[in-house]
């Protein structure tokens, strides 16, 4: 098929970025193939009028779960036990491989087009991705980890992450992701806000060096790069020290880790949502008990603090919103960018440029998406407003193209408390 984008705003992806008037996006096949001035239709091509509102490349989003529904809940639940009930029967993992998949759908219907995935359900996440690659379903490009490894007691430990108790078994984890065809390893090498006990302690050290080296060297030399959970200084150190290539969260970084960070030529992975509503929020609201609050608090200034001292000092940074955790849904990505200029104050084109062609540089797909580009994917997403103006204007898409393919009027229900009460959030900003 070939469309072109006519009477639109441009808006191409790239850092310094600004609004491209008088010109058209020529797109064949899943190809952009030309970006050309004026209106004229060449003959073969459909046109997309698009009235005055603004062309840009599809979002990236760097960290998802796809197994999580983001609905908050007023007490923990028991992940392991819920994650052993979906996957007890042929018929529940069967219906939970379809939720799976529509979380996917889900996304890319709110304008992200490519995701990364950084802890699933068995092998759930690169069967989808083939899925959408084959035609069977409807989804961004998704770069997989399937399950995470983890440690006994550790984040995530028996849900959307293996208990490895030794090297040994970590390293048989990394033989079952390269058989199960992944993009990439990841690696919980932390706890996090709501494995703290005690106020104070959110981040502590589960992995031990030794077993995080371990799967760091035998994941490239498999060519796999490896990302990490980490909540505090310790872990990060830790992971820069061993090998790992992104950090995913961050704590307030020293010398010392912003040295590591580029010795190593890692990227941060910042993702302010999953902390905000703990630290944010009333408690009545958020159902946080005082010490996950307090946690919260830490997370939240720590991750905010890493990404600041990383873009001053030219770390790559992109942005995940650690979707699946309480308060974060697979339609909620746009608020990340919300917070990323809001908290760690970058301008609206930084944050649209570090969710775009930044993130697909740092996944190494930058040859292939993240820019409206002659000879790049056509992944492409339209609003109404103008997100340089108001990154807010990206709640809403109007055309969602992934691959080429268009989905005209995208929409989804998003009518919940979820929304209502970080909607309520967003506009008291």
């Amino acid at each position: 098929m070939k469309y072109i984008f006519t009477n639109g705003h441009i808006l191409d992806g790239t850092k310094d970025m600004k609004v491209l008037d008088g010109h058209s996006v020529l797109v064949e096949d899943d190809k952009i193939t030309g970006i050309v001035k004026g209106n004229t239709v060449p003959d073969g091509f459909k046109e997309i009028n698009l009235e005055g509102k603004y062309l840009m490349p599809g979002l990236i989003n760097m960290h998802v779960h796809l197994a999580g529904n983001g609905k908050p809940q007023k007490k923990q639940r028991d992940n392991e036990k819920t994650v052993k009930l979906l996957m007890g029967t042929a018929l529940s993992r069967a219906v939970t491989y379809k939720v799976v998949k529509d979380f996917a759908k889900t996304e890319l219907m709110s304008g992200v087009t490519t995701i990364r995935t950084v802890g699933g359900l068995a092998d759930f996440d690169t069967r989808v991705r083939d899925d959408i690659r084959n035609g069977k379903a409807a989804g961004p490009r998704i770069l997989a980890a399937n399950e995470g490894i983890s440690v006994p007691g550790g984040h995530m430990a028996g849900s959307v992450a293996v208990a490895a108790n030794n090297i040994d078994e970590a390293l048989v984890q990394v033989d079952i992701a390269k058989s199960q065809n992944v993009d990439l390893i990841k690696l919980m090498i932390t706890g996090g806000v709501l494995d703290a006990k005690a106020k104070g302690v959110p981040g502590e050290l589960k992995m031990q060096p030794e077993m995080v080296k371990a799967v760091c060297d035998k994941a490239h030399a498999l060519g796999y790069k490896v990302a990490a959970h980490v909540e505090s200084p310790e872990g990060v150190r830790v992971a820069l020290e061993n090998g790992v290539n992104s950090i995913e969260h961050g704590a307030k970084p020293d010398d010392e880790i912003i040295h590591l960070f580029k010795e190593n030529n890692a990227f941060l992975c910042t993702t302010l949502s999953p902390a905000l509503p703990y630290a944010l929020f009333d408690r009545s609201v958020s159902n946080a008990s005082e010490v996950e609050q307090y946690n919260g608090n830490i997370v939240f200034e720590g991750i905010k603090e890493c990404a600041k001292a990383a873009i001053a000092n030219d770390i790559p940074v992109v942005l995940g919103n650690d979707v699946g955790c309480p308060w974060i849904t697979q339609y909620d990505f746009w608020r990340e960018l919300y917070y990323f200029h809001k908290y760690v104050g970058v301008s609206n084109a930084f944050a649209l440029y570090t969710a775009t062609l930044n993130s697909a540089v740092m996944a190494g797909i930058g040859d292939d998406t993240g820019s409206v580009e002659a000879g790049k994917c056509a992944d492409l997403i339209v609003t109404k407003n103008n997100p340089l103006d108001d990154l807010r204007a990206l709640r809403n898409v109007d055309l969602v193209m992934a691959r080429g393919r268009l989905y005209n009027n995208p929409k989804f229900k998003t009518k919940n408390i979820v929304t209502k009460e970080l909607d309520k959030f967003c506009d008291l900003c």
